[in-house]
């Protein structure tokens, strides 16, 4: 099993931590074939990795930060920068604030994109 954490600014890791979503409990991890995303109690996946049809780097910055999304494409983020963007197919199951809802594409900030995609087979 191996962790990747979740990236979070320094202003947000304090913000986040008052509001119940402090960075441990905020992680991307792969066990086996199975990946697991989650941020609190805000987000949770878990799928098999041959879920994953492409991986590159997100190149924008987004300004907002925490968990938001629509028509499938959810954002999962303590910080604008190391922004993994994440196509599955076929589409896979997330749950947001407990509520199942579709996930096609995930964009996710993690401490280490290259490491978390090289672990994926995949290079960014």
């Amino acid at each position: 099993m191996t962790r990747f954490p979740i990236r979070f600014d320094p202003w947000y890791r304090a913000l986040s931590t008052m509001v119940g979503l402090p960075p441990s409990s905020s992680f991307v991890v792969l066990d086996g074939d199975e990946l697991q995303v989650r941020m609190g109690w805000a987000f949770r996946s878990r799928f098999h990795r041959q879920a994953v049809a492409a991986m590159s780097m997100f190149d924008q910055q987004p300004f907002s930060r925490g968990v938001h999304g629509f028509a499938g494409v959810w954002l999962v983020n303590g910080s604008a920068s190391g922004i993994l963007d994440i196509r599955l197919h076929p589409s896979q199951r997330a749950y947001v604030l407990g509520i199942p809802v579709r996930l096609g594409r995930l964009l996710v900030s993690v401490e280490e994109p290259a490491n978390l995609a090289a672990a994926l087979g995949h290079t960014v």
